[in-house]
Protein backbone atom coordinates (compact mmCIF):
# COMPACT_ATOMS: atom_id res chain seq x y z
CA UNK A 1 0.00 0.00 0.00
CA UNK A 2 1.23 3.43 -0.79
CA UNK A 3 1.97 5.72 1.88
CA UNK A 4 -0.37 8.06 1.01
CA UNK A 5 -3.12 5.36 0.52
CA UNK A 6 -2.18 4.02 3.89
CA UNK A 7 -2.43 7.76 5.32
CA UNK A 8 -5.62 8.09 4.21
CA UNK A 9 -7.21 4.92 4.98
CA UNK A 10 -6.30 5.92 8.67
CA UNK A 11 -7.58 8.96 8.53
CA UNK A 12 -10.97 7.83 6.92
CA UNK A 13 -10.83 4.95 9.73
CA UNK A 14 -9.72 7.66 12.83
CA UNK A 15 -12.67 9.65 11.58
CA UNK A 16 -15.11 7.05 11.71
CA UNK A 17 -14.38 5.65 14.85
CA UNK A 18 -14.19 9.42 16.80
CA UNK A 19 -17.60 9.83 15.06
CA UNK A 20 -19.27 6.46 16.09
CA UNK A 21 -17.52 6.69 19.46
CA UNK A 22 -19.38 9.99 20.20
CA UNK A 23 -22.18 9.43 18.78
CA UNK A 24 -22.68 6.10 20.18
CA UNK A 25 -21.52 7.54 23.84
CA UNK A 26 -24.00 10.23 23.38
CA UNK A 27 -26.77 8.20 22.74
CA UNK A 28 -25.70 6.10 26.11
CA UNK A 29 -25.91 8.85 28.11
CA UNK A 30 -29.27 10.33 27.48
CA UNK A 31 -30.69 6.96 27.81
CA UNK A 32 -29.06 6.02 31.15
CA UNK A 33 -29.97 9.82 31.71
CA UNK A 34 -26.66 11.14 32.55
CA UNK A 35 -25.96 14.61 31.29
CA UNK A 36 -26.07 15.76 27.76
CA UNK A 37 -24.82 18.88 25.80
CA UNK A 38 -27.76 21.22 26.03
CA UNK A 39 -27.72 20.89 21.97
CA UNK A 40 -27.77 17.27 22.03
CA UNK A 41 -31.49 16.31 20.06
CA UNK A 42 -32.38 13.22 22.87
CA UNK A 43 -32.45 14.20 26.68
CA UNK A 44 -33.85 10.94 28.60
CA UNK A 45 -34.64 7.28 28.43
CA UNK A 46 -38.36 7.75 26.83
CA UNK A 47 -37.11 9.91 23.89
CA UNK A 48 -36.62 8.81 20.41
CA UNK A 49 -34.67 9.23 17.63
CA UNK A 50 -37.42 9.90 14.95
CA UNK A 51 -40.64 11.39 16.93
CA UNK A 52 -44.37 10.65 15.66
CA UNK A 53 -44.86 14.29 14.51
CA UNK A 54 -41.19 14.04 12.72
CA UNK A 55 -42.48 10.57 11.12
CA UNK A 56 -46.08 12.15 10.00
CA UNK A 57 -44.20 15.05 8.88
CA UNK A 58 -41.78 14.06 6.44
CA UNK A 59 -43.74 10.88 5.65
CA UNK A 60 -46.32 13.49 3.72
CA UNK A 61 -43.45 14.47 1.43
CA UNK A 62 -42.69 12.31 -1.33
CA UNK A 63 -39.28 12.22 -1.83
CA UNK A 64 -38.88 11.92 1.83
CA UNK A 65 -38.51 7.89 1.74
CA UNK A 66 -36.84 7.62 -2.11
CA UNK A 67 -33.85 9.75 -0.72
CA UNK A 68 -33.35 8.08 2.65
CA UNK A 69 -33.26 4.91 0.69
CA UNK A 70 -30.71 6.18 -1.42
CA UNK A 71 -28.75 7.77 1.06
CA UNK A 72 -28.39 4.65 3.02
CA UNK A 73 -27.54 2.54 -0.62
CA UNK A 74 -24.98 5.15 -1.45
CA UNK A 75 -23.34 4.53 2.68
CA UNK A 76 -23.51 1.18 1.64
CA UNK A 77 -22.23 0.94 -1.85
CA UNK A 78 -19.27 3.21 -0.35
CA UNK A 79 -18.34 0.55 2.77
CA UNK A 80 -18.48 -2.12 0.74
CA UNK A 81 -16.25 -0.88 -1.61
CA UNK A 82 -13.94 0.11 1.15
CA UNK A 83 -14.01 -3.17 2.73
CA UNK A 84 -13.25 -4.59 -0.77
CA UNK A 85 -10.51 -2.52 -1.83
CA UNK A 86 -8.14 -3.32 1.42
CA UNK A 87 -6.87 -6.30 0.09
CA UNK A 88 -6.09 -5.29 -3.16
CA UNK A 89 -3.60 -2.86 -1.21
CA UNK A 90 -1.85 -5.02 0.36
CA UNK A 91 0.12 -5.22 -2.61
CA UNK A 92 3.69 -4.37 -2.57
CA UNK A 93 4.37 -1.36 -4.15
CA UNK A 94 8.07 -1.23 -4.71
CA UNK A 95 11.31 -3.10 -3.12
CA UNK A 96 14.24 -1.58 -1.32
CA UNK A 97 17.18 -3.08 -3.59
CA UNK A 98 20.81 -3.05 -1.86
CA UNK A 99 22.47 -1.15 -4.74
CA UNK A 100 26.39 -1.93 -2.22
CA UNK A 101 26.89 1.75 -1.76
CA UNK A 102 24.33 1.58 1.56
CA UNK A 103 21.97 4.07 0.53
CA UNK A 104 19.76 1.28 -1.77
CA UNK A 105 17.62 1.76 -4.37
CA UNK A 106 13.85 1.38 -5.10
CA UNK A 107 12.53 -1.49 -7.46
CA UNK A 108 9.12 -1.25 -8.83
CA UNK A 109 6.37 -4.31 -6.69
CA UNK A 110 4.97 -5.00 -9.88
CA UNK A 111 8.38 -5.02 -12.16
CA UNK A 112 10.10 -7.83 -9.68
CA UNK A 113 6.34 -9.24 -9.91
CA UNK A 114 5.77 -9.62 -13.93
CA UNK A 115 9.92 -10.92 -13.80
CA UNK A 116 9.29 -13.35 -11.34
CA UNK A 117 6.05 -14.63 -12.90
CA UNK A 118 8.07 -14.70 -16.47
CA UNK A 119 10.44 -17.26 -15.06
CA UNK A 120 8.17 -19.21 -13.25
CA UNK A 121 6.13 -19.69 -16.02
CA UNK A 122 8.52 -20.64 -18.47
CA UNK A 123 9.08 -23.82 -16.48
CA UNK A 124 8.55 -27.01 -17.65
CA UNK A 125 5.14 -28.09 -16.99
CA UNK A 126 3.09 -24.06 -15.73
CA UNK A 127 0.96 -22.85 -17.91
CA UNK A 128 0.83 -20.07 -16.71
CA UNK A 129 2.26 -18.12 -13.39
CA UNK A 130 0.55 -15.19 -11.29
CA UNK A 131 2.89 -13.47 -8.77
CA UNK A 132 1.71 -10.80 -6.31
CA UNK A 133 4.55 -9.64 -3.52
CA UNK A 134 3.27 -8.42 -0.12
CA UNK A 135 4.74 -7.43 3.55
CA UNK A 136 7.37 -4.57 3.90
CA UNK A 137 9.44 -3.13 0.77
CA UNK A 138 12.60 -4.11 2.93
CA UNK A 139 11.21 -8.17 3.42
CA UNK A 140 8.98 -8.86 0.76
CA UNK A 141 6.76 -11.83 0.63
CA UNK A 142 6.38 -13.32 -2.31
CA UNK A 143 2.29 -15.34 -2.92
CA UNK A 144 2.75 -17.45 -6.22
CA UNK A 145 -0.05 -19.16 -8.29
CA UNK A 146 1.38 -21.87 -10.31
CA UNK A 147 -1.03 -23.12 -13.31
CA UNK A 148 0.14 -26.93 -13.59
CA UNK A 149 -0.22 -28.92 -17.22
CA UNK A 150 -1.57 -32.50 -16.63
CA UNK A 151 2.53 -34.22 -17.65
CA UNK A 152 3.73 -31.80 -14.70
CA UNK A 153 5.71 -32.94 -11.67
CA UNK A 154 4.59 -30.58 -8.94
CA UNK A 155 7.61 -32.04 -6.90
CA UNK A 156 10.59 -31.03 -9.50
CA UNK A 157 8.54 -27.75 -10.64
CA UNK A 158 8.49 -26.23 -7.07
CA UNK A 159 12.62 -27.22 -6.33
CA UNK A 160 13.00 -25.80 -9.97
CA UNK A 161 10.99 -22.78 -8.63
CA UNK A 162 12.97 -22.39 -5.54
CA UNK A 163 16.33 -23.11 -6.83
CA UNK A 164 16.14 -21.19 -10.03
CA UNK A 165 13.40 -17.99 -10.50
CA UNK A 166 13.01 -17.36 -6.41
CA UNK A 167 16.83 -17.55 -5.98
CA UNK A 168 17.22 -15.31 -8.95
CA UNK A 169 14.55 -12.71 -7.81
CA UNK A 170 16.53 -12.66 -4.28
CA UNK A 171 20.19 -12.55 -5.40
CA UNK A 172 19.09 -9.87 -8.30
CA UNK A 173 17.21 -7.65 -5.07
CA UNK A 174 20.07 -7.92 -2.86
CA UNK A 175 17.59 -9.50 -0.45
CA UNK A 176 18.84 -12.18 2.37
CA UNK A 177 15.72 -13.94 1.60
CA UNK A 178 12.38 -13.93 0.01
CA UNK A 179 9.95 -16.30 1.63
CA UNK A 180 7.03 -17.31 -0.92
CA UNK A 181 3.81 -19.45 -0.45
CA UNK A 182 2.99 -21.63 -3.77
CA UNK A 183 -0.38 -22.32 -4.88
CA UNK A 184 -0.17 -25.25 -7.33
CA UNK A 185 -3.42 -25.82 -9.48
CA UNK A 186 -4.17 -28.10 -12.32
CA UNK A 187 -5.37 -27.18 -15.75
CA UNK A 188 -8.78 -28.78 -16.58
CA UNK A 189 -8.97 -29.28 -20.72
CA UNK A 190 -12.03 -30.39 -21.93
CA UNK A 191 -13.19 -33.63 -22.52
CA UNK A 192 -12.70 -34.41 -26.12
CA UNK A 193 -14.81 -37.22 -28.74
CA UNK A 194 -12.92 -39.64 -30.17
CA UNK A 195 -14.72 -41.55 -33.24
Amino acid sequence: MSPLLRTVNRILLGLAAVVLVCVGGAVLAAGLGLSVPSWWPWYGRSDVLLGETDRDHWSGEGWWWPAVIAALAIVVVLALWWLLAQPRRARLAEVLVDSGDGEGALLRGRALEGVLADEAGSLDGVARAQVVLTGRRGSPHARIRLLMEPHAAPEETLGRLTDEALAHARDSAGLARLPAEVRLRAVRHRAERVS
